[in-house]
């Protein structure tokens, strides 16, 4: 249930009545505060309607996370998938101390670096931005073969396997993305040795993949779409998830929790997405945020 019939104060010049000025859809309302502060681990603040952007943000980044904090969510990473969102990652983390972040080429991107003659420039600079000491996890990168295909998959092996190298040798989390690429990505994993901490953005997988984590010690970071009504699958792999394994996040703007599913998504909403893990894992609110809070720490290290 939520506690307001609005969205939070920094997000309703587009929000007030169903749609925004631009025609775009209107932000949730808040929800009800968590019990125990979380932090929302993968987000894209950079993104239109996500908060922030380096073209004169109609919310900024300082909004954004208050209105987050005000509903028991304490701190987000940033996330890049290009050089141009890595930039900006950089820059956001410098600004706000309850932000750290991720850098990295999305695998969808690598091709198109990979055709202009521009992946190796573009993986040096990712390894330079990554060097900021608030630069947590390379990510996100992996494989997504929703999105590309043929000779494209080369490059975003290429690209992963590249990445893997980066965060083994900065000592860094990897934050995958994986898309209708589970036995792949394992494979990758194993052939490259994985860095000592990796993390399923967006977990997608079912049972198998779960216990593949399970096994590897692998975060499995789920989103908003855990509370779909279409994601049985996903939902028995959350039940089955070692509890110290467990990880939250939005990802947004995208993937907006049930009942807001449609609408943009933000990290104040991280608590629709708790509440419904809690209900399917019959876990005590309370005690699911602080360790989803633990394990956050143990994954990317401290926000102080």
């Amino acid at each position: 249930m939520s506690s307001s019939s609005q969205a939070p104060a920094p997000f309703r010049a587009i929000s007030d009545e169903g749609t925004g000025t631009s025609g775009r859809k209107a932000y949730p309302p808040a929800p009800e505060p968590l019990p125990v502060p979380v932090m929302d681990n993968h987000t894209h603040l950079d993104f239109p309607d996500a908060g922030a952007s380096a073209d004169g943000p109609a919310v900024g980044i300082k909004d954004a996370l208050d209105a987050a904090a005000a509903v028991g969510v304490q701190g987000a990473i940033q996330v890049g998938c290009d050089l141009e969102s890595s930039r900006f990652t950089v820059e956001a983390v410098d600004l706000d101390a309850r932000l750290l972040g991720a850098v990295a080429l999305h695998p969808n991107d690598a091709p198109h670096y990979a055709a202009r003659g521009e992946l190796e420039e573009a993986l040096a600079e990712i390894e330079a931005l990554a060097a900021h000491p608030r630069v947590r996890a390379i990510g996100e990168t992996g494989l997504d073969f929703f999105r590309t295909e043929g000779e494209g998959l080369a490059h975003q092996r290429y690209s992963f396997r590249r990445h893997i190298d980066i965060a083994k040798r900065l000592g860094l989390t990897l934050q995958i993305h994986d898309r209708d690429a589970h036995d792949d990505v394992v494979q990758v994993l194993r052939e490259e040795g994985a860095p000592e901490r990796v993390v399923f953005h967006c977990f997608s997988g079912g049972e198998e993949l779960a216990k593949t984590c399970n096994r590897e010690g692998w975060y499995m970071s789920f989103a908003g779409t855990v509370t779909f009504k279409n994601a049985a699958d996903l939902r028995s792999a959350l039940v089955i998830a070692e509890p110290e394994l467990l990880l939250v996040e939005t990802d947004a703007p995208f993937l907006t929790p049930h009942p807001h599913r449609g609408r943009p998504n933000a990290s104040y909403m991280v608590p629709y997405t708790v509440r419904g893990m809690a209900e399917l894992t019959g876990r005590d609110l309370a005690g699911l945020c602080a360790g989803l809070a633990e394990n956050t720490v143990r994954a990317y290290g401290s926000w102080d």
